[in-house]
């Protein structure tokens, strides 16, 4: 089973300075604050190299030899199984390399000779998506939080019109390919500057990417961006479809399970009056109607086939322009009734899930503002990972902080709605659709409260007492949440960290197997009775930052065996051959079968970050890592595992990491 998570291991992105920024002083709570604005209220940035400047002429994603992919999947297998089940699997794998694996690897470097255009595995990955009819929210819908700002603009109206605001302002960037490409600078002193940017600007896209490589900087694949805005998932029987629209000039507002219209572009493309954003929003929050009685938008928590057979139903009824309106907003804007008080898990549960009843899982992506302020995004995982989401998420929470467009006594005290153009959209719907609203209203109910969240965090440990170690702080982590399964089960198990392979055309992610033979090692070592002395556990820890290091950059080259040997299995079956035995080995479907499933969520911007347990008895972990910061999200389904003894477990394993570091040093 393939993990359900690709978020992508992601170093925190550096914001590039805003071009012409100018200063001005506002008056804050009896307080001068600062305030950036551009010269342009159009544009969010004005890069000097176009944004997809380098796209023409990023590198492929290499398909890695055979015979290192087996190696790579024997390594990752035998801290997982008994003496007698590693020599079988290993003889299968062997089998496998000398026998129908050299035909499948000839199979798919021939296709991928015919699709220069792209990677080898982009196609099958839309698909392995599109085609799972498992429902959209926990099971893969990921989630990202704001951190709370000035308190004066954390209203849910100012909050939500700047957010609004900035995501105009990155759409039109984007749109206008001004948007400030994605570059990985390894010299930043070299290559982040202003003679590297003009000399790339000045480079043919053609050999762009090249020209980035002499200065040590590496451009990364922005193909992803263009599916953030007017874009949507539709669901089909069998297989799904993505829908974009780039022409939309709207944005849809949900609140109480309603749906609002209205456009936020004037009709020469510029974006509409901050005063007018707000009175639109304004309008909708003062627009006091009952919740909906038949919130239609819980129908996109279904199983996919299902809701694909209402979908139909309900645009034989006659709601396929309401569909159609959905479908083509430029972006979706949940406004909640619920007030969080900054409590971490609550915040959680509402944006992962909540209710079902004021959401639309299917769009792109959902910002979600709560009537305290709180603001978040939950997105479709299909179209994109974590990079493309991460960037935009980053940019606009800089963007509406520094340079907000509405300010406190910017509230309109009369709003004549007939001047606002807000449109509320209708459903018709017959007893049946009544019926069925009902009914996924009770099995979602059922599923999200089966859901357990935990979270842990130690305010004095991150990327700097791991400098102070030698060792690399993601490596910390994943020890920690091994050494933590393990003192509750005594066991290793399936285990998966995402990585972004974002250095390559239309690259996505690859698989870091964290438990290694050195994790394993360690686990055991530290939990027996006659403990080795510190200086050797240190040394082991050092050992298995040295390997999870390898792992991560390994991965980002296109060099894992995860997605290789998918690609492989599906030739195989794409073209009516025997499946080869290494598929059928219970060992392969045990280390797909993610226990532990892994994504580093750290962003300076990001205050919470999760997602739901990719297995039943298994543990979702969102973590984040700054400087003095270490933190994670877990979740779990109560019924097959206990996500608090878990948690209590991860944070005894860190500090037993912690200690032995300090003393044995």
């Amino acid at each position: 089973m393939i993990s359900k998570y690709n978020i992508g291991f992601i170093e925190p992105y550096v914001l590039k300075k805003v071009i012409s920024q100018k200063t001005s002083y506002l008056k804050i709570n009896g307080r001068f604050q600062k305030r950036f604005f551009t010269d342009d209220s159009q544009f969010i940035q004005r890069s000097v190299i176009p944004t997809m400047h380098f796209q023409r002429s990023l590198p492929r994603l290499p398909i890695p030899e055979l015979s290192l992919t087996c190696q790579r999947y024997l390594r990752a297998q035998k801290p997982l199984l008994a003496p007698n089940d590693f020599a079988n699997t290993e003889s299968l794998v062997k089998e496998f390399q000398q026998n129908e694996g050299l035909n499948l690897q000839n199979m798919l470097k021939k296709k991928n000779d015919l699709n220069k255009h792209t990677s080898y595995i982009t196609a099958d990955w839309f698909d392995m998506y599109l085609s799972d009819r498992t429902p959209l929210p926990i099971n893969y819908n990921p989630i990202l939080v704001f951190k709370h700002t000035d308190e004066a603009y954390n209203s849910q109206l100012l909050r939500s019109t700047n957010l609004l605001i900035s995501s105009l302002r990155f759409y039109k960037s984007l749109q206008s390919n001004i948007l400030e490409p994605e570059i990985f600078h390894l010299n930043p002193k070299k290559s982040d500057t202003s003679q590297f940017k003009t000399i790339m600007k000045y480079l043919p896209e053609s050999i762009s990417w090249y020209g980035a490589y002499m200065y040590n900087a590496y451009p990364l694949d922005m193909s992803q961006y263009s599916s953030l805005f007017n874009s949507t998932r539709i669901p089909n029987i069998k297989k799904d479809t993505l829908h974009k629209n780039p022409s939309g000039k709207h944005i849809v507002v949900m609140r109480g399970g309603h749906f609002y219209k209205f456009d936020v572009f004037n009709d020469n493309g510029n974006i509409i009056a901050p005063q007018l954003l707000l009175s639109k929003l304004q309008y909708i929050l003062k627009n006091n109607i009952p919740p909906s009685e038949h919130p239609v938008g819980v129908l996109t928590t279904s199983e996919r086939d299902n809701w694909a057979r209402l979908r139909t139903h309900l645009e034989m009824l006659g709601n396929k322009d309401t569909l159609n309106a959905i479908d083509n907003s430029l972006m979706m804007i949940a406004l909640d009734d619920e007030s969080l008080n900054s409590e971490p898990i609550s915040i959680v549960k509402q944006y992962l899930h909540s209710n079902g009843t004021n959401r639309w899982f299917d769009k792109s992506f959902t910002l979600i503002v709560c009537s305290d302020g709180t603001a978040g995004l939950n997105f479709e995982h299909s179209w994109g990972d974590g990079v493309a989401v991460l960037r935009y998420f980053q940019d606009i929470s800089k963007d509406s902080v520094d340079s907000p467009r509405c300010h406190p006594g910017d509230f309109s005290v009369e709003i004549n709605s007939d001047n606002l153009n807000v449109q509320k959209l209708e459903f018709v719907l017959d007893d049946q659709l009544k019926s069925e609203i009902a009914k996924t209203k009770d099995q979602f109910k059922c599923t999200y409260e089966s859901m357990d969240t935990n979270y842990f965090e130690f305010f004095d440990v991150g990327r700097e007492t791991c400098k102070k170690f030698g060792i690399s702080a993601d490596s910390l982590m994943q020890l920690c949440f091994q050494l933590g399964h393990y003192k509750l089960h005594k066991k290793h198990v399936g285990s998966y960290e995402s990585c972004s392979t974002a250095a390559f055309k239309h690259g996505r992610t690859e698989t870091v197997r964290p438990c290694t033979i050195e994790t394993a090692d360690f686990c055991q070592a530290v939990s027996c009775k006659n403990k080795p002395a510190n200086d050797i556990l240190v040394d082991m820890i050092k050992k298995c930052s040295t390997e999870h290091s390898k792992l991560v950059k390994e991965g980002a080259m296109g060099q894992g065996f995860d997605r290789h040997l998918f690609a492989l299995k599906l030739l195989a079956e794409q073209n009516n051959l025997e499946i080869p035995k290494l598929f059928t080995d219970p060992a392969y479907k045990s280390i797909n079968h993610n226990i532990l499933s892994t994504s580093s969520l750290t962003s300076n911007y990001v205050w919470l970050g999760g997602f739901g347990p990719v297995v039943k008895n298994g543990y979702g972990i969102g973590y984040t890592i700054l400087e003095k910061y270490s933190g994670a999200i877990i979740t779990n389904y109560r019924e097959h595992t206990d996500g608090n003894k878990f948690r209590e477990a991860l944070t005894q394993s860190l500090n037993q990491i912690l200690s032995v570091l300090k003393t044995g040093s």
